[in-house]
């Protein structure tokens, strides 16, 4: 389990996430069309998971702002947004926000959230998935993580987008 803080506030997920060199597990989410979208669907491409509890906060938004800023420049490269939002709010956001550079992934019918150790054990945000960017090599393999250890907090997004070369 991550031991991570809410305002200061200890809360845990139910594991850790994939440890450098381990391969990306295979994962089932929903995107705003409402279809399923498997890992495979991305193989060959350098992969950033920037998973967090919902877009309709401050930080979580933030992040998908910046991600997609950044991406635009990337080559052979996908960001795929990761939370338990259902897809239609995850779309509402990207369609008031301009966002097209990145895809946005539901996981409100899965089990990515435990899978890859995302998964908030207990506090009032039980359930949603926690604050955390993966990044994969062509091959699946993972090159860096970062357990957001304030989930107000953002990521280190030049640290994730520097693993990518």
């Amino acid at each position: 389990m991550a031991e991570i803080t809410l305002k200061g506030n200890p809360v845990t997920t139910v594991g850790t996430l994939p440890e450098k060199g381990s391969k990306l597990k295979d994962f089932t989410l929903v995107n705003a069309g409402l279809a399923e979208k498997k890992l495979a669907d991305y193989a060959g491409k350098k992969v950033v998971l920037n998973i967090f509890p919902s877009v309709d906060t401050g930080v979580c938004a933030a992040s998908v702002r910046k991600f997609n800023e950044k991406a635009a420049a990337l080559d052979n490269t996908v960001v795929l947004n990761i939370s338990k939002d259902l897809p239609f709010a995850l779309n509402r956001f990207c369609a008031a926000e301009g966002i097209s550079n990145v895809e946005t992934l539901s996981d409100f019918r899965g089990h990515f959230g435990d899978d890859y150790g995302v998964t908030f054990a207990d506090s009032p945000m039980k359930g949603l998935l926690s604050r955390a960017v993966i990044v994969a090599n062509p091959d699946g393999e993972v090159v860096y993580t970062e357990q957001v250890p304030e989930i107000t907090t953002e990521p280190d997004y030049e640290a994730a987008l520097a693993a990518l070369n």
